[in-house]
């Protein structure tokens, strides 16, 4: 059967559930997981020196696009996973029964090739899955041997298919620390278990990558929250004048605002997806109590929760002071735009008063100019009266100058108000095209 053109993201959508598959472990293993951070999201540096140590093996190197790779290279094997923000390598070799994490599983791996890898250590765990017959009984005298004595926190889990001890602290190899006795799990079902714990470690530290930057802006929230408060005090206490100094301050302090939320929120909303990753690992590892022992969910719960809720309570901060600077910002521009549209009505009354004092002098002048056409007019008409007189013709220049002085005044007076009045229509043309195109 021919079948319709495939999407071009098709495959890599169906298989993105079957990315990051845990590998199959059997008693005993040791592995050693390494995170690093990247400021560079997807790019190549770190498929590179992966496939420089496959070809110093022989062994085939990831698929281009890949962002999950697992090899055998005999000596160990080696797991490389991109995330978003950091790049995870997982070593795991046989053994360890004796001697769990003496020569932990990433000294199978060149020194000089892990020393080169790229970006920046965030997390280093060590993990170590030991037969059931190894033995737990002693608390107090595992933690002496295996965690150098500190509290240990663990379960029974997978409906108590394993135990799981840690103490959640960085020992003296730069590592933490996580056993694992196996009582009934099979290859795949162990494998994700140790997965899920090295999981938790990442997720946990990766959560917390969010609290300095809380604790470095919660005093920026206090002195931003005391501008804020002055300049709303000072709001309903300023003159119009002094108006447009605040709105100044309160652009300053939006911007910087801003700048902040842009550059945190990030942080904020990463450590919230880890904080929530922490928490469906625990789910998934399904605990029981060991008596007089933390499990991993009450501890980094205790310990984690407070944490995030800084980083919550510190974004819900963040994120109320930009609301209110901006319903400040938008009252104070609404008084300032009052405040100008009252100077611009003061500014059309006064122009409205010297358009009518233009109006009444044009009127006057007007009137002058009705005398002034009529005075020259009947000069005209005495001036060709007399010529007509002085050539023998019985014309009175003088009673010719008074009968034609009244036409003259109605004739002027009339094209004056006649030109007026056009003027006015034609004002009154050009105001309506105006108005329809408009």
């Amino acid at each position: 059967m021919n079948l319709p053109a495939n999407h071009t993201q098709r495959f890599d959508l169906s298989n993105e559930v079957h990315a990051r598959p845990p590998e199959p472990l059997t008693a005993p293993v040791k592995l050693s997981c390494i995170a690093m951070t990247t400021d560079w999201p997807y790019r190549e540096e770190d498929r590179d020196v992966v496939t420089a140590l496959t070809k110093q093996y022989g062994a085939t190197p990831p698929a281009p696009g890949a962002k999950h790779y697992s090899v055998d290279l005999n000596e160990f094997r080696l797991i490389w996973e991109r995330h978003t923000e950091f790049t995870r390598y997982t070593f795991i070799v046989p053994g360890g029964d004796d001697a769990p994490f003496e020569s932990p599983a990433i000294n199978a791996a060149p020194s000089v090739w892990v020393g080169k890898l790229p970006g920046k250590l965030i997390a280093a765990a060590n993990a170590a899955l030991v037969a059931e017959d190894y033995g737990f009984s002693d608390v107090e005298a595992t933690s002496e041997r295996y965690f150098s004595g500190n509290a240990v926190i663990g379960s029974k889990i997978s409906g108590n298919a394993a135990i799981a001890l840690t103490d959640f602290r960085i020992h003296a190899d730069g590592f933490g620390r996580f056993l694992v006795f196996n009582r009934s799990m099979t290859q795949w079902h162990a494998g994700r278990i140790v997965q899920r714990l090295l999981e938790i470690e990442t997720y946990r530290i990766m959560a917390l990558l969010s609290l300095p930057a809380a604790q470095e802006l919660n005093p920026l929230l206090s002195s931003w929250e005391s501008e804020l408060s002055e300049i709303t005090n000072a709001m309903t206490q300023t003159s119009d004048m002094e108006e447009p100094e605040l709105l100044n301050r309160l652009t300053h302090l939006q911007a910087a605002i801003e700048k902040n939320y842009t550059k945190t929120q990030f942080r904020f909303n990463a450590g919230a997806a880890y904080y929530a990753l922490v928490q469906r690992r625990n789910d998934e590892l399904r605990e029981e109590r060991l008596t007089g022992m933390q499990t991993f969910s009450e501890f980094t719960e205790r310990r984690l929760a407070p944490a995030m809720n800084t980083c919550k309570a510190a974004s819900d901060r963040l994120q109320a002071l930009s609301e209110r600077v901006d319903r400040a910002a938008q009252l104070l521009s609404t008084r300032v735009d009052m405040s100008l549209e009252k100077q611009n009505q003061a500014v059309l009354e006064s122009m409205n008063r010297r358009a009518e004092l233009q109006l009444r002098l044009q009127q006057t002048v007007e009137g002058l100019s009705i005398a002034a056409i009529t005075y020259y007019v009947v000069g005209v008409i005495g001036y060709v009266s007399g010529g007509l007189e002085q050539l023998g013709i019985a014309v009175n220049a003088k009673l010719v100058m008074g009968l034609s002085a009244p036409v003259v005044l109605v004739v002027s007076a009339f094209g004056v108000w006649r030109a007026r009045k056009l003027l006015a229509e034609r004002e009154s043309r050009q105001t309506q095209d105006t108005t329809e195109k408009r």
